[in-house]
């Protein structure tokens, strides 16, 4: 269980770590960056499936190819979901959108609990309700404030939940999904690297330190996806969900202090209510999951 928790904080960390790390590679612009990340995480997922023994899983999918040709389509529908999120995550920091960014991650969960009662029919406990209704405050803040949210906010916050009900709909387990992902979006990132204006070769030989810099933003990206693969599938679902948690509020610092993104006085009346309503759902889910434990350990007796 310590291990879990480590490894799920370490990849918060690792995340942020990347997120500021993506400054410091110019000329590489995020979109290329994007790409590098693709490229470079591709085997080390391979060795991750390899070590999980999960191929029958990859080869299952494969099977399913064959035999459902509509699946290529939505295949491709969930790589291009995520790599949306992947680019922005990568072309955020470059161009001042870092703030934004970390605000889609804190109001995604209270998107992910509304989504849930309209789609799936669950219910709101009263935790949730109160949550919701004091983000609507922050949120409405900031419509009043500035008459609109920001699109990097609202394509992490909408942007999300249609991949995690498309995730749904696939049955397939996190590799498998994660694979696919992966290997749809290969294509783009190999044409994004060989239509640059600078072809690799050539960056390379003007920005030498690219050598090592390049092959280390690999190091971070996959160290971040391996502890959070391992971490996901040591610790229990909702735990995992509340450690979640950790990484919008390591976005912000760093937006706030290395990347020197500017918060008004005025925005702070949008953060504060959003992150007591993150704080709420985060405390309910802690508590659940505390029971949980505490009832699972006393089942013997």
């Amino acid at each position: 269980m310590r291990q879990g928790v480590a490894l799920s904080v370490l990849s918060s960390f690792l995340f942020a770590t990347l997120y500021y790390y993506t400054t410091v590679l110019p000329p590489l612009k995020g979109t290329e960056v994007f790409a590098w990340r693709v490229l470079l995480c591709l085997p080390v997922l391979a060795l991750v499936i390899h070590r999980a023994r999960s191929w029958d899983e990859i080869s299952a999918v494969y099977g399913r190819l064959r035999q459902e040709p509509v699946l290529w389509l939505l295949l491709l529908l969930s790589a291009t979901l995520i790599g949306m999120q992947l680019w922005l995550f990568a072309w955020a920091p470059l161009n001042q959108k870092g703030l934004d960014v970390s605000m889609g991650y804190f109001l995604l969960p209270m998107v992910m609990v509304l989504l849930g009662r309209l789609f799936y029919g669950e219910r709101l406990s009263k935790v949730q309700t109160v949550a919701v209704l004091v983000a609507a405050l922050g949120v409405t803040h900031e419509l009043w404030r500035s008459g609109s949210f920001s699109w990097a906010t609202a394509l992490v916050m909408f942007g999300y939940p249609p991949y995690f009900m498309l995730r749904r709909r696939l049955r397939m387990g996190s590799l498998s999904a994660l694979w696919f992902d992966m290997l749809f979006m290969t294509p783009g990132a190999l044409f994004i690297l060989f239509s640059q204006d600078l072809s690799v070769l050539e960056q390379f030989s003007r920005f030498p330190r690219l050598f090592g810099q390049v092959p280390l933003l690999g190091v971070i990206s996959s160290a971040a996806l391996v502890a959070y693969i391992s971490a996901s599938r040591m610790l229990p679902l909702g735990l995992f969900g509340i450690l979640g948690y950790v990484e919008p509020v390591l976005l912000f610092w760093v937006a706030f202090l290395f990347l020197h993104e500017v918060v008004s006085y005025q925005a702070w009346f949008t953060y504060v209510p959003i992150w007591v309503a993150v704080l709420l759902i985060a405390g309910e889910g802690a508590m659940a999951w505390r029971q949980s434990a505490t009832g699972k350990k006393e089942s013997p007796r």
